[in-house]
């Protein structure tokens, strides 16, 4: 019974609610990217504020997804949109 109350809760919701962060890191998002890249596109300076607040969040959701999944801390790390990022991407830009 513990096993299942526990799946649920590590299962990510459909509609999960969007922080402004990640709409942000979506709407710069174009092709592969690398952290440097994102951090330019999106003004910012702290890389730690750009994993905890961005990349986590958008990869838990599944939105973004690394393109060394396997060397996460590698140099050469880059993140590229899934299908789910660009369907919250649209929907995002549909309702400004």
């Amino acid at each position: 019974m513990l096993e299942v109350v526990l799946a649920a809760l590590q299962t990510p919701q459909e509609t999960p609610q969007e922080t402004p962060q990640v709409l942000r890191l979506l709407a710069v998002m174009d092709g592969e990217m690398s952290a440097s890249e994102l951090l330019h596109a999106l003004g910012l300076r702290d890389r730690k504020s750009l994993r905890q607040r961005y990349l986590l969040p958008a990869l838990q959701r599944g939105q973004i997804e690394m393109t060394r999944p396997h060397t996460p801390r590698t140099r050469n790390q880059r993140y590229r949109l899934t299908d789910r990022g660009r369907a919250a991407r649209g929907a995002s830009r549909g309702a400004n």
